[in-house]
């Protein structure tokens, strides 16, 4: 097995940066130490002036297949996503078929086991009518599971009160819910439709899917998480209010109800829809500033707990369409740690808060195996970064399949310099290395 030897990088871990040295054997990180000699190791890389960290665990991605592949493949989204600095990923289960069967998961890791450049894993899928499968399915394979409380694809909205109850009372993995009132957001888009007929202006996106909407829902899933005793994951927070509702007063380790909010929610606002269009057209809705400044406070106090994605493309001819007709969801993996990262450098978070968020906690929320962390006998998922090295989003650059991206034209203050996926090096200086796949997640099971 190749051995391979980081030297003079400052290291990012648990809540501290450090200078030391980091020897990769295989596929694990072999050894970390103030001096490790380069006689060691078969290839030394000299990382003086770069920070070295964990690889970001996404918990929440749509890499579309199978069934909607004219949008994106695990292929080219995973290659993407190391790009970015993301070595492992969960995807959802809103593709066709929709992951709600057992049959439906096992094809979906066979694609992944041919294709993946990242590790991965996939959230299974609750419906109104697949209880026995969410029940009888073999829990120590997958991460979690997903509930579509607004509205999805087909018919993955969950709205039945009993099924809902029967789900939260029998399941001991995180249940990560998609929180957005479907009554509330039918009434009003009807009203808009009545006022404007399909060609509705984006800015109406955060009154249409609003803080009410968003609020009844999550406050909802809340409340019969604590009656039943779920494991409760809420995704993508998008306001001020929703934030009040989680706690940080106690560890992670020990939390039953945990939330997550996502790049975009931090970075744009419903200013950037007059610039951006339907290009920020997301569910949630992306909403006011004073919404994204709630949302980093929570991310910084504690009270959220994980960063993601929600990376989600469409073809750019889909986006484009009217209100009513254009999706919502957008790709972020290549660009979502460059921008955080620009994030560190304008003080708007540190950068120990960063790798807890994007690497530890999902770690740790999802008992993942021996990933999330720079530790000796953990896997070698690794990302050098320059902090000094601005790198402006172009169009002939981007790696997703769909070709566009939200931030293009945008210059961010940090780079990805190199990427590794259990200790293979897959990402470059702007190349990827085609030398290996990533690895199915396995889980610590209670």
């Amino acid at each position: 097995m190749e051995t391979v030897l980081i030297k003079n990088a400052m290291l990012v871990n648990e809540g501290e940066i450090v200078q030391k040295d980091l020897l990769i054997h295989g596929a694990l990180i072999h050894k970390i130490a103030d001096f490790i000699d380069q006689k060691l190791a078969d290839n030394v890389i000299d990382a003086s002036g770069l920070h070295l960290m964990p690889g970001w665990i996404d918990d929440q991605v749509h890499f579309r297949e199978p069934g909607l592949t004219h949008k994106a493949t695990i292929a080219s989204e995973s290659r993407a996503a190391v790009a970015g600095g993301i070595t492992s990923f969960f995807e959802m289960p809103n593709t066709n078929p929709q992951t709600t069967s057992s049959e439906a998961l096992a094809e979906k890791f066979e694609i992944a086991s041919q294709n993946s450049i990242a590790n991965y894993s996939f959230l299974f899928g609750g419906t109104n009518d697949n209880l026995k499968e969410i029940i009888s399915i073999d829990k120590s394979k997958i991460p979690g599971f997903k509930l579509f409380l607004g509205s999805s694809t087909g018919n993955m909205l969950v709205d039945d009160p009993e099924v809902l109850r029967e789900i939260f009372s029998n399941i001991d993995l995180p249940i990560a819910v998609h929180c957005e009132d479907e009554v509330t957001i039918k009434e009003n888009l009807s009203r808009f439709i009545a006022e404007y007929g399909d060609d509705i202006p984006i800015g109406k996106h955060p009154e249409i899917r609003s803080e009410k909407a968003c609020y009844l829902s999550s406050s909802r899933a809340i409340e019969l998480a604590k009656e039943t005793g779920a494991r409760l994951h809420v995704f993508h927070l998008s306001t001020a209010i929703e934030t009040e509702l989680f706690e940080n007063d106690i560890p992670l380790k020990e939390k039953k109800i945990t939330a997550e909010v996502c790049v975009h929610h931090l970075w744009f606002s419903e200013e950037d829809y007059e610039e951006k269009g339907t290009l920020i057209k997301w569910n949630p809705a992306i909403k006011k500033k004073t919404d994204r400044e709630a949302l980093w406070k929570a991310l910084n106090d504690d009270r959220i707990d994980v960063l993601a994605t929600d990376h989600a493309p469409h073809t750019l001819e889909e986006k484009q369409q009217v209100y009513t007709k254009a999706p919502s969801g957008g790709p972020l993996v290549q660009h979502a740690l460059p921008a955080m990262l620009t994030a560190v450098k304008r003080g708007k978070i540190e950068f120990e808060k960063l790798v807890q968020k994007a690497c530890h906690n999902p770690a740790i929320l999802f008992n993942i195996e021996k990933r999330g962390f720079l530790k000796e006998g953990y896997f070698a998922d690794l990302v050098l970064v320059d902090l000094e090295k601005k790198n402006t989003v172009i169009k002939s650059d981007l790696l997703y399949q769909c070709q566009w991206s939200p931030f293009e034209g945008t210059t961010f203050e940090a780079s990805v310099e190199k990427t590794f996926v259990n200790g293979n090096m897959v990402y470059d200086q702007g190349k990827i290395i085609e030398n290996s796949l990533g690895k199915r997640l396995t889980f610590h099971k209670n």
